[in-house]
């Protein structure tokens, strides 16, 4: 595609590597340079016709402040190892599986009013007066425990290491490099120091075009263990955002006060697979609030000085949540964010209130992966076909990479790939941007978190994954290059306002007990009500996993909406009532299966069919499939769905078929899942791609029109639509 323009695409740069980096300008048809955690950009490069990012950290990287600010150090809540007493006496450690140059016990608030000793047994705090803390020793000592009981101690750490920094800095080895301090912009002191000093930064850097912040106040939850590895890590996580003054602030707004155990949970954190509390949703909506009022002063001195303020998707991201409902009052020009798959571009590029969205695309360059002897090109070029699917449904405004430029330039196969790639989507943004895809479908994908979380189901970051979801996260990742509208919808959205009237279908995935499938909300009444009201009107309802259920049996049935879907999960409790599976796997089940090599991942185990359900089982009683009629709707139950391209076939049918909508499947198809067709009436054009590499061909369906089409390895083909 030599003939596509330039631009749309940023790259990162070092010192002394202006001629390559020219190179390498001209041949990825770069207009923007960026910097990295680590990185200064060459003094020749701004004499240069190009656009300048510059990384901005408000509060990391000013260990001075943060040294002569020692209250003012981020902190977060923490807890101890689990510890059994034999006798009435007990002593628990700490720091033990935690790492002492990340964080250290805040001694200098005191403990018996912010800290919590808690009975894991019963369940109950212990008085603070039968306990005692030792700063020398790092412990506490508890004076009336109960003999083989299990006792935590919830305590408040300062964290003096920045997580990001601190990965960057192991990962690359930097040696004696000082560590990055991270400080609370609740402190008055470290308010006014960021807002001084982001005005002498721009004042010092008039050649900037774009201040990159990286991010605002608040880094996600990344805690270490005593060996330097993650211990925890949630990338929605808002443990490193708490603070005696964020306490004392929530308990003046809020009118109530929170607990240790409001954050520790049990040690589960508050990870985001977490039902949220009415509590921590109070908590998460003050954070965001505050990080909104804040970041808006820094943008707005941006904008004062004539450049773009973007902000980074990540590291320091929390509280500044792009589908929150505060987040456009923040003013920022742009977001970037890294994609990992396809799920995290459509996080990303899915956006609003910003002029323009950019993927940072993977690998970055670093010597884990730009290493002798091995291939980047193998993660860039699956990492290329998987976004690229989501790329035509939204696309972003620009790409880019990062890290080490040095590194990549000594892979002349990767250079000439990534040409290939900011060429190809160039020609992409060039032909569908700021237009309206073609979609079959309406569908709400219904959790615990809703709109907030919107693509952020299973999340790790950076498209990486959780084991334990291989067999559901399949589910987003689908969906994000389907040409389907896609929404997310809460429990509480449709307890408080229904169900919006344009959906077709609803989605509810996940394992037992989780915020995605749901849990105890789940013996809510009025919910099941009007789902059930919903479906029988003739919509259509999908579960996937373990959907609908409660850690419990409630009212004897596991899903709760089991009627709907027609499967319910046997927890022994009705073993002696006799089973047949007698019943054929019907029509219907093969109209959505067809020509497909299904892969439901570990399934969920137990299963049982409920009423008139038609099936599909593989061996003794593994039901992985079932199909039902609910009045004038449909309930769909898939077993697993980890992410194939039959499997994204397979939702696509089950989506159609849950809402009564297989012909117009027929409208815009391929035949072959390893292909498929997206339309934009706008412009009169269609896409055919190639989401392999290898050759396909497939029958291809187009307005009702009849084709077949061959394809080359990665191809995307473009044609105008029949009339």
């Amino acid at each position: 595609m030599s003939d596509v323009r330039k631009g749309q695409v940023t790259i990162p740069s070092d010192q002394d590597f202006f001629d390559a980096t020219k190179t390498l300008i001209d041949k990825w048809g770069a207009d923007a340079i960026r910097d990295s955690d680590g990185t200064k950009l060459d003094p020749e490069l701004k004499t240069l016709s190009m656009k300048f990012y510059s990384t901005y950290f408000v509060a990391r990287g000013h260990n001075e402040f943060a040294a002569s600010h020692p209250a003012a150090v981020q902190q977060l809540y923490l807890m101890s190892e689990r510890v059994v007493a034999y006798t009435p006496t007990l002593t628990i450690g700490l720091m033990a599986g935690y790492y002492d140059q990340q964080i250290q016990p805040n001694w200098r608030d005191n403990p018996k009013t912010y800290w919590e000793v808690i009975d894991r047994t019963t369940g109950m705090v212990v008085k603070p007066a039968d306990w005692t803390v030792d700063e020398a020793s790092q412990s506490v000592q508890l004076s009336a425990a109960i003999p083989f009981h299990e006792y935590t101690v919830s305590f408040l750490a300062d964290m003096l290491w920045d997580p990001t920094e601190m990965y960057n800095h192991l990962t690359n080895n930097w040696g004696d490099k000082p560590h990055d301090i991270p400080f609370d912009v609740r402190d008055p002191a470290a308010r006014d120091f960021i807002q001084s000093y982001l005005k002498q930064w721009l004042k010092a850097n008039p050649e900037i075009d774009v201040v990159r912040f990286t991010t605002f106040f608040y880094h996600f939850t990344l805690v270490f263990d005593q060996h330097a590895r993650e211990k925890f890590v949630d990338w929605l996580g808002y443990g490193g955002t708490v603070s005696v003054a964020a306490l004392k602030a929530f308990e003046q707004i809020k009118g109530y006060r929170l607990r240790p155990e409001d954050f520790v949970d049990a040690g589960f954190y508050n990870s985001t697979f977490r039902p949220p509390t009415q509590r921590y949703l109070d908590y998460i909506d003050f954070v965001q609030r505050f990080v909104t009022d804040q970041a808006k002063i820094l943008v707005a001195m941006v904008h004062s000085a004539d450049k773009e303020a973007m902000m980074f998707l990540g590291d320091n991201w929390i509280g500044a949540e792009p589908y929150g409902p505060y987040f456009k009052e923040i003013g920022l020009d742009a977001v970037v964010g890294s994609v990992g798959s396809g799920m995290t571009l459509r996080l990303i590029a899915d956006i609003p209130g910003v002029k323009y969205t950019e993927g940072r695309f993977l690998p970055y360059f670093f010597p884990d992966v730009f290493r002798p002897g091995n291939d980047p090109v193998i993660e860039a070029r699956a990492n290329w076909l998987t976004a690229r699917r989501a790329l035509m449904r939204k696309p972003l405004d620009r790409i880019g990479y990062g890290g080490y430029l040095k590194l990549a330039a000594q892979f002349p196969h990767f250079v000439d790939y990534v040409a290939h790639v900011t060429d190809e989507f160039r020609d992409i943004s060039d032909k569908i941007a700021d237009t309206i895809p073609y979609s079959s479908l309406k569908v709400a994908v219904l959790n615990g978190w809703g709109k907030l979380r919107s693509w952020q189901s299973f999340i790790v970051a950076h498209g990486k994954r959780y084991e334990q979801t291989y067999s559901y996260e399949g589910v987003l990742e689908a969906l994000a290059g389907q040409p389907v509208d896609v929404m997310f919808l809460s429990f509480n959205d449709i307890l408080a306002t229904g169900i919006p009237a344009d959906v077709d279908v609803m989605i509810n995935v996940g394992s037992v007990g989780t915020a995605f499938s749901g849990g105890d909300i789940w013996q809510e009444p009025r919910l099941v009500t009007l789902i059930r009201q919903w479906v029988a009107a003739g919509h259509g309802f999908i579960g996937i996993g373990e959907p609908t259920a409660t850690a419990q049996p409630y009212q004897g049935r596991r899903f709760q909406l089991a009627d709907v879907l027609g499967v319910d999960q046997e927890l022994a409790f009705s073993l002696s009532t006799d089973r047949y599976w007698d019943q054929p796997m019907g029509e219907n089940i093969a109209w959505i299966t067809k020509d497909l090599t299904l892969d439901f991942g570990t399934g969920t185990p137990n299963l049982i069919a409920v009423a008139d359900a038609q099936y599909l089982r593989y061996g003794r009683e593994q039901l992985r499939m079932t199909v039902k009629d609910y009045g004038a709707g449909r309930g769909v139950y898939i077993a697993g769905l980890p992410y194939t391209l039959d499997n994204a076939r397979l939702l696509l049918r089950a989506m159609h078929y849950a809402a009564h909508k297989e012909s117009i499947l027929m409208q815009n198809y391929a035949t072959n899942p390893n292909v498929e067709v997206h339309v934009y009436p706008g412009k009169g054009l269609y896409a055919v791609l190639n989401n392999t590499h290898d050759k396909q061909n497939s029958e291809l369906f187009l307005n009702g029109k009849h084709t077949v089409v061959e394809l080359e390895p990665d191809e995307i083909r473009w044609e105008r639509e029949p009339q």
